[in-house]
């Protein structure tokens, strides 16, 4: 994983107000709760005194109670009560427990995972979603790093194969190029598929002139995907990492091409069938991928239409490289 960035965690619809939930997020135990305004806290699951899940108490105002001494914890993991001392002692400043930066928007908790900043960047989003959208959303484990999920929806040509009955129809199975663009934060990808009239082969990308069209894919840095299916057709995805060898797909559809506010809803819960259907033939292949975990050399023969995929891993090793540096100063 990447440190210093922001991640997705969870759906905001997944933390209610008044009782803390324990999950399992970047490898690590986490407990995630909302303060008296409402504002999502996320902090490590144990407790320094004994090492208790926190996820099993309860919620004391702005503190969060361990189940065990009933010692309290405020929203910066700062212990402010230690029962068996007496209510007049300040706690020792050891018992401190570890907070990470979190906030809510676009209806997801976000953590920023890695070191203190004096200035946090802003949150990944793709600026053209907003609420002229109808939307629907699914999400779904999977039992892979989240890197193999990502590059199975960086991956432009298996489309003919995996989804054959689905979004695949008409055997297009010559991928030219494809073109891509790419940088620390954001990568853009133009699919040109097309059917084998078996006298043709693939097309370099440079060989194909310059895009006309904006992207049908885009992918921003750590792990949010977008399909651009069309300027009133879109579906975004995040890919949640639980652990190195597990992750969870936030998935989200936009609609706009029908307006009626009843029956724009009922489109969209239909996408989001749709969606599942598709989700799941994807699932069933990746599944089966080993290592469930990605890098850079894996033994893998890649071939020209991988372009998005070897692009992915070499900004994500950068990222990881640089990060790593500056998480040792």
């Amino acid at each position: 994983m990447i440190r210093n960035q922001w991640y997705v965690v969870l759906q905001s619809r997944e933390l209610k107000k008044g009782k803390p939930i324990g999950a399992l997020r970047m490898g690590e135990k986490m407990v995630f709760w909302r303060d008296s305004n409402g504002d999502p806290v996320c902090q490590a699951d144990q407790c320094p005194h004994r090492g208790v899940a926190l996820s099993a108490g309860c919620l004391m105002g702005d503190n969060i109670q361990c189940p065990f001494h009933g010692f309290e914890y405020d929203t910066t993991g700062k212990c402010t009560l230690v029962p068996a001392n007496g209510k007049a002692t300040p706690p020792p400043k050891v018992l401190q427990v570890a907070t990470y930066p979190s906030k809510e928007m676009h209806g997801y908790i976000y953590i920023w995972w890695g070191d203190t900043q004096e200035e946090y960047p802003e949150l990944p989003w793709f600026e053209e979603l907003d609420d002229s959208y109808v939307t629907s959303e699914l999400k779904d484990h999977w039992a892979v790093h989240y890197s193999r999920a990502i590059e199975n929806q960086l991956d432009v040509f298996h489309l003919a194969f995996v989804h054959a009955s689905t979004i695949g129809k008409g055997a297009k199975t010559i991928s030219d190029g494809p073109v891509t663009s790419i940088d620390e934060k954001n990568m853009e990808i133009w699919v040109h598929n097309r059917t084998d009239d078996g006298k043709s082969s693939a097309v370099r990308a440079s060989e194909l002139p310059s895009p006309k069209r904006d992207p049908f894919l885009k992918f921003k840095f750590p792990h949010h995907w977008m399909n651009n299916i069309s300027p009133d057709m879109r579906i975004t995805v995040f890919f949640t990492p639980i652990d190195e060898e597990n992750c969870i797909l936030y998935l989200r559809n936009y609609q706009r091409f029908v307006k009626i506010p009843l029956i724009g809803n009922l489109v969209a819960e239909m996408i989001n069938l749709s969606s599942k259907v598709i989700l799941n033939q994807d699932k069933r292949v990746v599944l089966t991928q080993r290592p469930k975990k990605t890098s850079m050399r894996m033994g893998e023969k890649l071939i020209p239409a991988d372009k998005p995929i070897i692009e992915y891993r070499t900004m994500r090793d950068k990222l990881q490289q640089m990060n790593a540096v500056e998480g040792n100063k």
